[in-house]
């Protein structure tokens, strides 16, 4: 949730957030007038309670002559109290509400607009030229890596096995990923899949992206898009030693989208499937230091990227394609010589004190308790990774070169062949 100080005392900074991501502004107002009527609700409770404690004093003091009029002062104020208590809970309620449905007031400079708008901060590296390039599922196939065919008749569309050398190639790029994040401090999770609808809704998946989420209904629980859900969850309701921060977390989890929406849109291979497996990094850092942080989780992404040796760029997404929780996202696009276009990799995302708020995190430092920041950057989502690293890296004879990096985990391979 956003800061309601900030929307007090700059309401037109909130709506201009608001017109950048192609946002309902209106939605400012109704946050605003349910404020105002929560603290007014507030404050007639509080008058009536002094008024009934100031009148409860009176009742032993009262003659015998005033005491029954006194008492029905005190009984008619009884009810006065609890309607109002009950007009505050409603106003309470009303405040929640309207808080959720505003998302994060974005950072300056981030570009308006939507997906295409985004503004390009570096290329890195030569994209290879691959005379009659092969895409990732026929090479996945022929080296017996990947079999979509039997995901679909097991699973039904968007699903996938990775054999031999793709479940291989996996378990390479999460070792690679989770040494890396070990050597950078973070501390190695494996995150749970399913989480309650309160920690759900705290990380701001249940707005716009509520289509994407898988919910099971009899449990009452939901599977997680992305480790960043169950990490942000892992703090709430606590408060932490702000000197102890930051706090960094790598987690590892399967993750499940629904990919509503996306009909017709890389309906072959595993570019865009409704479940894979990923590393995340986390932070919890002070508040002051969120765009720092952000920078650094981009860095060790970008650390990633050339360890797998690809040609990649960096950009600076768009307003309107930020998630309801960001400030700023960074995305990392890889190159795909079969399709001749860069396709998100990784992304990066400064969620500054939304989440926390949300979920109840707070530090203690010297000067008292606050919010905190959350950050949230994907180092490895696997089945991507995997496709892009099988476009990438082929060669004229049908094997795929393996990045140095990744050679000690699939025990000294240079190159893929089909078995």
């Amino acid at each position: 949730m956003i800061d309601l100080r900030l929307l007090r005392d700059d309401p037109d900074r909130v709506r201009a957030s608001q017109r950048v991501r192609g946002a309902d502004e209106s939605l400012v107002d109704a946050l605003l007038s349910a404020d105002d009527a929560r603290r007014a609700a507030v404050a007639r409770a509080d008058s009536l309670r002094g008024e009934q404690k100031a009148l409860s004093r009176s009742v032993a003091q009262a003659s015998a002559e005033d005491r029954p009029a006194v008492l029905a002062r005190a009984k008619h104020l009884a009810d006065e109290v609890k309607a109002a208590e009950v007009d505050q809970a409603a106003a309470d309620a009303a405040l929640r509400e309207a808080h959720l449905a505003v998302p994060n007031v974005v950072e300056d400079g981030v570009p308006p607009g939507g997906e295409a708008d985004f503004t390009l901060l570096e290329t890195v590296g030569i994209p290879p030229v691959i005379e009659r390039p092969r895409d990732h599922t026929e090479i996945g196939t022929a080296l017996r890596a990947i079999d979509a065919e039997r995901g679909a008749k097991v699973s039904g569309a968007r699903f996938y096995f990775l054999t031999g050398l793709g479940a291989q190639l996996e378990l390479a790029l999460v070792n690679l990923a989770m040494a890396q994040a070990a050597d950078t401090g973070f501390v190695a999770m494996i995150a749970p899949a399913l989480v309650k609808p309160e920690i759900m809704e705290g990380t701001g998946f249940l707005g716009a992206h509520a289509a994407e989420v898988y919910r099971l209904a009899d449990d009452d629980l939901y599977l997680v898009g992305t480790s960043e859900v169950a990490l942000a969850g892992y703090h709430s309701n606590e408060i932490l030693d702000l000197t102890a921060l930051p706090l960094r977390y790598a987690g590892f989890s399967s993750c499940f989208r629904r990919e509503a929406g996306s009909y017709g849109k890389d309906t072959r291979g595993i570019i865009r499937v409704h479940w894979f497996d990923k590393v995340e990094m986390f932070s919890y850092v002070p508040v002051d230091d969120a765009r720092d942080e952000h920078r650094r989780l981009l860095a060790w992404e970008r650390e990633f990227m050339d360890k797998l040796e690809l040609s990649y760029r960096v950009i600076d997404v768009a307003a309107g394609d930020l998630g309801s929780s960001a400030v700023r996202k960074f995305d990392i696009e890889a190159w795909f010589p079969s399709q001749g276009a860069y396709r998100e990799l990784t992304s990066a995302s400064n969620c500054t004190t939304y989440q926390s708020r949300r979920l109840n995190i707070r530090a203690r430092g010297a000067s008292g308790i606050g919010p905190v920041a959350t950050l949230n950057g994907t180092l490895c989502a696997v089945a991507r990774t995997i496709a892009c690293l099988l476009d990438h890296h082929q060669q004229p004879d049908g094997s795929v070169y393996v990045p140095a990096a990744l050679r000690p985990w699939l025990g000294g391979r240079e190159v893929l062949t089909a078995p």
